[in-house]
């Protein structure tokens, strides 16, 4: 479908999930914490922005407090914990050092052409004015396990796991042009406390292993007594 053919609003949610989508390529590349933690929080200001477009489109203004929420948890509250969290470990500066990085980003290539292969079926049937962003939320969520697997260190890991969790919320949005809010206030509950375990599981592999390396895990044995 050629964007002379969209409005303009549609032509703004296709940009956005573009930028998105490239916003889970630069979290793939990204070697620093705290780069990380700032391209996450950009994700989650793409995401608001989105959101509001949707709701713009589709005249269902309740996912404005959907937009809000995704505004006050993932652009200011979690990489604001996150933050404060790298900062009391120490690991602000922490370079990991990414094993065969173009290959990893040419496997994420791949699974965006995958997604779009697999949504192509959706996209044929739907009638939503957003089915063509469908593709690009899959291939966030694709992407955002490609971290958890290709990274070594646990908040790298984590900021994958949140990742998947914003390319889940993107998928709902513009598949169904929303979740019911129950189920929305719901998630949000569970996004908070698992940033908390996630603060609780840092410093207890911190204090067993002195590091947050998570390959270190595979060289423990156990000591007979």
């Amino acid at each position: 479908m050629l964007m002379t053919a969209l409005t303009m609003p549609e032509q703004v949610t296709l940009t956005l999930s573009a930028l998105i989508l490239l916003s889970s390529f630069l979290l793939l590349a990204q070697v620093r914490v705290d780069s990380l933690i700032n391209t996450f929080a950009l994700q989650g200001l793409l995401l608001f922005f989105a959101t509001l477009v949707i709701a713009f489109i589709s005249g269902k203004y309740e996912l404005l407090i959907s937009a809000a929420l995704t505004l006050g948890l993932k652009v200011f509250f979690i990489p604001m914990q996150l933050r404060k969290l790298v900062v009391r470990l120490d690991i602000r500066r922490e370079v990991e050092v990414l094993i065969k990085p173009s290959l990893i980003m040419l496997f994420a290539g791949a699974l965006v052409l995958f997604s779009y292969y697999v949504a192509l079926p959706i996209r044929e049937l739907s009638l939503l004015s957003t089915r063509n962003t469908i593709a690009i939320s899959l291939a966030v969520i694709l992407i955002g396990m490609l971290m958890i697997i290709s990274r070594a260190k646990a908040a790298s890991q984590v900021i994958g796991f949140m990742s998947m969790e914003n390319g889940l919320f993107f998928a709902a949005v513009v598949s169904t042009f929303g979740m019911p809010m129950v189920v929305e206030l719901g998630i949000a509950f569970d996004v908070l406390v698992a940033v908390i375990l996630f603060g609780v599981f840092f410093f207890h592999i911190r204090a067993e292993i002195g590091s947050l390396d998570t390959d270190r895990l595979n060289h423990l044995t156990e000591v007979e007594k």
